[in-house]
């Protein structure tokens, strides 16, 4: 099987998956013919079952998946960027950030403003992170890991305070804070399609650069690549991308972690290839994991309409997976 079939074959596994996340459910189980005839009669057609799978499970169930695709694609950018493997999308403290834009909207009431709110100061905890990073006029790689675990935790602390003073609604915050799909609607749907298909359009052609890149960034230089417009312009996208999947499903570790590990274990180092495939393996993980968070304590407890964040689902599945790729590797 050549490394190139290997995306494809990917794109009808999470296909199936996304249909069965959406033919499940939390409560009841559909067959994918009913799932099919509800879509073609719509949601007009007066039919509650058309109705329950147009406005709860579809916009859910694509609201999981490209959440993941957007933390796939960046993680594996942000990896070859910055050359550490441990790299991930929330390493310049955008998570910490986009996540006190969202808590204040729903502080204040603002529920319609969540996502806008978390994806403004999201943006704004990147230019504070390159601003403390530049040295003589270019960001400094180390600086910028400095620099973003610093405004991370400073930003955390601020969060955590935010979280003391909501009262009321400390459950919604930390809800946010965990990860969750429960409240996926279809603008959030739509937003997140336009940001992962408009930033692999924007990411992709920068990934011969980004190959060369990872080999060091004296070597990129040498090769004719702009280092610097390259890092700016990469973290510049990969925080917006981030920053609009925190604004929708909040915060969602491990994800944009191992989803480059699996990719580049599958299709090779070639960030032409490994780049897109990693963002098809994250939307698959956060599927699987909104799938199972829906099912698993109901299925253990017996009672109906319990459900696990997808991010404590995303960290149970990730953690072990990551370990077991670290010691394969070693």
């Amino acid at each position: 099987m050549t490394a190139r079939r290997i995306p494809l074959i990917l794109v009808g596994v999470t296909f199936a998956v996304l249909v069965l996340h959406v033919c499940v459910g939390s409560q009841r189980v559909l067959s994918p013919i009913d799932v099919g005839q509800a879509i073609v009669r719509g949601p007009n057609a007066g039919d509650a079952m058309a109705v329950m799978i147009y406005i709860i499970r579809l916009p859910r169930a694509l609201v999981s998946m490209f959440s993941g695709v957007l933390l796939g694609l960046v993680g594996s950018a942000f990896q070859a960027l910055l050359r550490n493997p441990l790299a991930d999308p929330y390493i310049v403290g955008v998570s910490s950030g986009a996540a006190i834009g969202s808590a204040l909207a729903v502080i204040f009431g603002l529920g319609a403003f969540v996502m806008p709110a978390g994806f403004a100061t999201g943006m704004l905890s990147l230019l504070l992170v390159m601003a403390l990073s530049r040295r003589r006029g270019t960001v400094d790689v180390a600086a910028l890991l400095l620099a973003g675990v610093t405004v991370g935790a400073l930003l955390s602390a601020i969060l955590t305070l935010l979280l003391m003073l909501a009262g009321q609604d400390t459950n919604r915050v930390l809800a946010f804070m965990l990860g969750h799909t429960s409240d996926a609607d279809w603008p959030k749907a739509w937003t997140l399609i336009v940001a992962a298909i408009g930033g692999l359009a924007l990411l992709w052609p920068q990934t011969r650069a980004l190959n060369a890149f990872a080999v060091g960034g004296q070597t990129a230089h040498r090769l004719g690549v702009d280092t610097r417009r390259l890092t700016g312009y990469v973290l510049l996208i990969g925080t917006a991308m981030t920053a609009a999947s925190v604004g929708a499903v909040g915060i969602v570790g491990f994800v944009g972690l191992v989803a480059p590990h699996i990719a580049r274990r599958l299709v090779g180092v070639d960030w032409r290839v490994s780049l897109p495939t990693a963002g098809v393996v994250g939307g698959l993980v956060m599927v699987l994991a909104d799938l199972v968070g829906q099912r698993a304590l109901p299925l253990l407890t017996g009672h109906a309409g319990m459900e696990l964040n997808v991010g404590i689902v995303c960290a149970l599945i990730g953690a072990p997976s990551l370990i077991g790729l670290l010691k394969r590797s070693a």
